[in-house]
């Protein structure tokens, strides 16, 4: 009976260690469970993050690009204003030679003694003027004993300064300059006392 107890004992022993491995195994079976559905998570995850950085990606790319498109509309349009307010510069510029030589004409006519023909080229002359300036045309001023500028005065020639007071100085101014806007068209060209 012993021997038939040992068996028994065997056999259970078997059976318990089965049992054991069966449940370890069945554990086990839950732990890769369990680690895959971590994984598939992690994946799910993985994906959302990856949508979650395409999406902002795609937001950025879109503010650069809206951005960049008003700061061109910005700058076509600011160019266009600039494109009219100049739009006649060439005209006017044409026209310039022919203000300066009715200043001419003015100035001779204003010594001989005929007073209408005189009134009758002034008046020319102002309608002439005042149909330029309402184009946007206006003189730069500059007259003899301001001080030279570059940057608004084209030095012609130096002289010697016919007084200490006049050195750096402008002397003369041998033609007119005009500006349309704030942009100068024409620089008054001047004679520098040195």
């Amino acid at each position: 009976m012993s021997q038939k107890n040992s068996d028994n004992q065997e056999i259970k022993d078997k059976e318990t260690t089965i049992k054991d491995n069966e449940a370890a195994e069945a554990q086990e079976n839950e732990t890769v469970k369990e680690n895959a559905e971590a994984v598939e998570e992690a994946e799910e995850l993985t994906q959302e993050e990856k949508l979650q950085e395409e999406l902002a990606k795609e937001k950025d790319k879109f503010l650069r690009l809206f951005a960049e498109f008003e700061n061109y509309k910005r700058r076509t349009s600011k160019e266009r204003i600039e494109l009219f307010k100049t739009a006649n510069q060439e005209v006017l510029l044409a026209m310039l030679p022919v203000m300066d030589d009715f200043d001419r004409a003015l100035a001779e006519i204003a010594k001989s003694e005929d007073k209408e023909l005189h009134k009758g080229v002034a008046l020319i002359h102002n309608k002439f003027r005042d149909t330029l300036n309402s184009k946007g045309l206006e003189l730069v001023e500059v007259k003899a004993g301001d001080d030279f500028n570059a940057d608004f005065a084209e030095a012609i020639t130096q002289i010697p300064a016919p007084s200490d007071e006049l050195k750096g100085k402008i002397v003369d101014v041998i033609e007119k300059g005009y500006k349309l806007g704030d942009k100068i068209i024409r620089f008054p060209k001047v004679v520098v006392g040195n």
